[in-house]
């Protein structure tokens, strides 16, 4: 791995719903679910982090420090299994730590990759919840 991860700026949102959109499992049903708001929020706030490799951005993520969660994570796929996602989930986490969270809480895809992926990394399954995504915690 080459490259570093930076804060994200606003012209970036393209890029960023590009890979957002690409993935293959946790597909985004409803992609007028994720606003111009939240966007604009993130960009102000906490930051949406991104992984950048020569001069290109491969994946990004999302704290929301005003809850505790992990609002998103996503590797653009020609690029997965790099440590990309490990180090973004790292920075996400480590932004709520900062923030004075105790514990994350993030939604996703039941039995998909990246549910085995949090799980590896020491998250914990609480439950389903309305919308059919797994809900995990991680003591911080």
């Amino acid at each position: 791995m080459s490259g570093h991860i930076r804060r994200a700026r606003l012209e970036e949102r393209p890029r960023i719903t590009e890979i957002r959109l690409a993935v293959r499992e946790n597909q985004l049903l409803d992609p007028s679910r994720v606003t111009d708001a939240d966007y604009q929020w993130f960009s102000e706030n906490p930051g949406i982090w991104v992984w950048e490799e020569d001069g290109q951005v491969l994946g990004f993520s999302a704290a929301d420090t005003r809850d505790g969660t992990i609002w998103a994570l996503f590797i653009d796929p020609d690029h997965e299994g790099r440590g990309i996602g490990r180090a973004l989930l790292a920075k996400a986490c480590d932004v709520l730590r900062q923030a004075g969270h105790r514990t994350a809480t993030l939604g996703t895809e039941p039995g998909s990759r990246a549910d085995g992926f949090y799980r590896q990394a020491g998250w914990i399954a609480l439950h389903i919840d309305e919308r059919g995504e797994q809900i995990l915690r991680l003591d911080l």
